[in-house]
């Protein structure tokens, strides 16, 4: 961190009263890590170190089987995190005066390390400043308020609101459905402006207690940082109203499942958007981004849908909701995975609707960022755009993380631009993380196979 910048900080400290500090570092999952200091040690050059192990760990905490992986770096390196000056929010729920700040992980040498979820973004963000080009983002997450519920064995319901009613059926856009719990969302509104968080808009979404949040378009860092900050926040929200609020991308089996569309579009040096010709259609720039993600986006599914549970958000069923099922694009269609909302020429943009609420925001944008990148400098064409519904084009997509993990390991190209050691170390925690799900027999099997088999 420059000179200027360790002022500012110390200022922005000052200003605020800053006794502690929060040192933060997303891993693989999206989980914020890091340590806590006193801020005057901190402001005093005592800069944390964590191990640089963090990033091949799984969900459960554990680590991959594959010796290639787990023991990749037998003396786990250290690394240094150094602090983003355009990362730094208040903890607005804390009692003390305490910062939170997302730092960038670099090794002793002042490599930065290529595992980092925030040095893969960083990374393909580097790929599009060298040609003069400035993508824009703005994510679009849903999520569920649920009760609170300690038997991971009992299924997820629907919290109380402030009537004392339970929702028992799906309220899309209504109002009073989001009323019903007006305590929680007006403090959460309190800390998302304490920490500067560009929030647009909060809507009632299809499934039974299911929200929506949008944000503003703006720079995928600056955004990807606000997204994990915003599931920080909403969590600790819920929490202080008694009930949980999660980012599952299926937890209700009768219920839709919660997605992260992220709405792309790309700007020149001039300011001017490159996806709008001068005529106002669609560039040639435009058709070759959606071609790259028509191309590469199959084999990118396990940075959009991460999980085992995942897939069960992209299912075609009468519970799916909107879920797409396909990489079709087309005008103001919700069916395809690609959307173009119809607008003026200045916000011409596609929306990548493939993403689920689980991913990790830094991951899903670089991957989403890498295929449009790739379609781009191999002028790759896109079908035509679908008219009327794509549920009949079929399912173009892996439909389990198995699949989709085997798809990601035979595209050299997402490989290269990502980073090889990176997507490597990506597969293996994922598949370590499927073996961990698979060892684990499910309550259908003791129903339906116990006594029937």
């Amino acid at each position: 961190m420059s000179n200027s910048a360790s002022h500012e900080l110390s200022e922005w400290f000052k200003q605020h009263g800053i006794t502690e500090v929060e040192c933060l570092v997303s891993d693989l999952t999206g989980i914020l890590k890091g340590k806590i200091m006193p801020a005057s040690k901190y402001l005093n050059g005592g800069r944390p170190r964590l191990p640089d192990s963090i990033f091949i760990q799984t969900v459960t905490g554990g680590y991959p089987d594959d010796e290639d992986i787990r023991f990749w770096n037998p003396a786990e390196l250290d690394m240094q995190l150094i602090p983003d000056p355009n990362a730094v929010y208040l903890v607005p729920w804390a009692d003390d005066p305490t910062a939170q700040i997302i730092h960038d992980c670099y090794y002793l040498t002042g490599e930065p390390v290529e595992l980092s979820p925030r040095s893969v973004l960083k990374r393909v963000l580097e790929l599009y400043k060298a040609r003069g080009w400035k993508p824009v983002v703005a994510p679009e997450v849903e999520f569920y308020l649920v009760k609170t519920n300690t038997d991971s064995d009992y299924p997820l319901e629907p919290p109380i609101g402030r009537t004392g009613r339970q929702e028992s059926s799906r309220q899309s856009f209504s109002i009073d459905a989001v009323n019903e719990f007006d305590p929680l969302f007006e403090e959460m509104y309190d800390y998302c402006e304490a920490m500067d968080l560009d929030i647009d808009t909060l809507i009632h979404e299809e499934g039974a207690g299911q929200m929506e949040v949008n944000f503003q378009h703006g720079d995928p860092l600056m955004l990807a940082d606000q997204v994990v900050m915003f599931k920080r926040t909403l969590r600790e929200t819920a929490l202080r109203h008694g009930m949980y609020a999660t980012f599952m991308a299926k937890p209700m089996a009768n219920e839709p499942g919660s997605s992260m569309h992220i709405h792309q579009s790309l700007i020149g040096d001039s300011g001017t958007n490159l996806f709008a010709g001068e005529d106002g259609q669609a560039s040639r720039l435009f058709h070759h981004y959606i071609g790259g993600l028509q191309q590469y986006l199959p084999a990118a599914m396990p940075f959009f849908a991460p999980n085992v549970n995942s897939y069960r958000r992209l299912m075609r069923s009468e519970t799916s909701g909107s879920a797409p099922v396909n990489t079709e694009w087309g005008y103001d269609n919700r069916t395809v995975g690609l959307r173009v909302p119809v607008g003026a020429p200045e916000a011409m943009r596609v929306e990548n609707r493939l993403g689920g609420a689980d991913a990790n925001p830094y991951l899903a944008m670089a991957a989403s960022l890498a295929c449009g990148y790739l379609g781009m400098i191999s002028q790759l064409d896109p079908r035509p755009p679908m008219v009327g519904s794509a549920w009949s084009a079929g399912n173009k997509l892996p439909d389990d993380i198995g699949p989709a993990l085997d798809a990601l390991r035979e595209c050299p190209a997402l490989s290269d631009l990502l980073g090889e050691r990176f997507v490597n170390s990506y597969l293996a925690v994922k598949r370590a993380e499927h073996t961990a799900y698979f060892r684990v027999i499910s309550s259908w099997e003791r129903e339906h196979l116990l006594l029937r088999v």
